[in-house]
């Protein structure tokens, strides 16, 4: 689940293996690179942890961060 602290959205995703979480990270830079907004993001072994927050506004959680992360949370492998 998205948590919102420090001004910014933030969820942990963890994975089966480095390939899997990798494998995720591409499909969500493909959909962050189309709607021109980019996350911070950690990668170590199967977890990922991304931030979210718009730069162009003073780094603050607009509706640009939730509908990438409401687009982030439907590329989770079924």
């Amino acid at each position: 689940m998205w948590q919102e602290t420090d001004n910014k959205l933030y969820r942990k995703f963890q994975f089966k293996n480095f390939s899997e979480a990798f494998a995720f990270m591409t499909r969500v830079a493909i959909e962050a690179e189309k709607m021109d907004h980019h996350p911070l993001w950690t990668n170590v072994y199967n977890t990922v942890e991304v931030w979210l927050s718009t730069h162009d506004a003073g780094d603050i959680v607009t509706a640009k961060d939730h509908q990438l992360a409401a687009k982030i949370d439907t590329l989770l492998p079924k």
